[in-house]
């Protein structure tokens, strides 16, 4: 049985081709492909590719300048961080919470709008292996020229579970019996009907939003269409701790707010969302909404 692809990157002395991550003595880091006869250069000296190719990932390299080199294969949250890019990297922050809330699983078909520089292209091409599928629509030619050569950077060549699309999502979706649709989009709400009719029932609907306003015009726009279940709605943010002795605190600097994330489940067709019971307060809703909830909440 052969490997999934990309997997024979991950393991093993390094090899011609493969990606390494140098951490200084400071913790900064350095990526580079290894190439045979090629030198890797720093102010901080030199040292010559040569000497990784064939040598176990975790060695210590040192520069002419005598300054010691952790090497490593970069991992996925890295690779995005440092890959070049056309439009901004969902982060790993981001992305793990996506794979998890949005249930993405080995086999899955998974409709993506909106690719970027193909950062969540690859964790999700990663957590559906060869045997799942990925559609990927991206408006923009520019931006998926660019998220290609990044996804096939990091998996050594075109992925099998992998299609992309240049074009609009709502005017060439024809992907149907879809598992999963993921949203990263600035009016992710122009997409529901075309959304609602590709996923198979209890499917998940994921969006990833950058403001309040875009949060809030698709979760009222989700209850509006009726064929999703209540959404939830969250955002994320990550703090690191310095460890060092008895002196214990947090860092000064956190990953704080990236984007929005909302999940719903596609209904069965003909059925209708059990209303839910909730009390707004007075005023979240203007005296022209006619929408859910338009009678303030009562009777639910």
């Amino acid at each position: 049985m052969s490997e999934p692809t990309g997997a024979a990157r991950r393991r093993g002395p390094f090899k011609v081709g493969d990606q390494v991550q140098l951490t200084d003595p400071k913790g900064r880091h350095y990526t580079f492909t290894l190439e045979a006869g090629k030198n890797f250069h720093t102010h901080k000296g030199s040292f010559p590719h040569d000497e990784l190719i064939g040598s176990p990932e975790g060695s210590v390299v040192r520069t002419t300048g005598n300054v010691a080199y952790l090497a490593l294969r970069p991992l996925l949250p890295d690779y995005v961080l440092s890959m070049p890019r056309g439009a901004a990297v969902v982060y790993p922050k981001d992305a793990g919470q996506i794979l998890a809330f949005a249930d993405i699983f080995p086999g899955a078909r998974v409709v993506e709008a909106g690719v970027g520089s193909g950062s969540l292209s690859s964790f999700l091409l990663r957590a559906i292996g060869d045997q799942g599928m990925l559609h990927s629509y991206e408006r923009r030619e520019d931006f998926a020229e660019i998220a290609q050569q990044n996804v096939e950077r990091y998996f050594g060549g075109p992925h099998p579970a992998w299609q992309l699309t240049v074009g609009d999502l709502q005017d060439n979706l024809s992907d149907t019996d879809v598992d999963r649709v993921i949203l990263d989009m600035l009016a992710p709400w122009e997409c529901l009907e075309a959304v609602s009719k590709a996923l198979v029932p209890g499917g998940i609907l994921c969006c990833y939003v950058a403001t309040t306003t875009q949060l809030a015009r698709t979760v009222e726009s989700i209850r509006e269409i009726g064929s999703f279940n209540e959404p939830t709605s969250w955002e994320s943010m990550i703090r690191n701790w310095h460890v060092e002795g008895l002196a214990v605190r947090p860092d000064h600097r956190m990953i704080g707010h990236t984007g929005f994330l909302l999940t719903a489940r596609r209904l069965a067709d003909g059925v209708e969302p059990p209303m839910r019971r909730r009390r707004p307060a007075k005023g979240a809703y203007g005296e022209d909404y006619t929408g859910p909830n338009a009678d303030g909440g009562n009777g639910r």
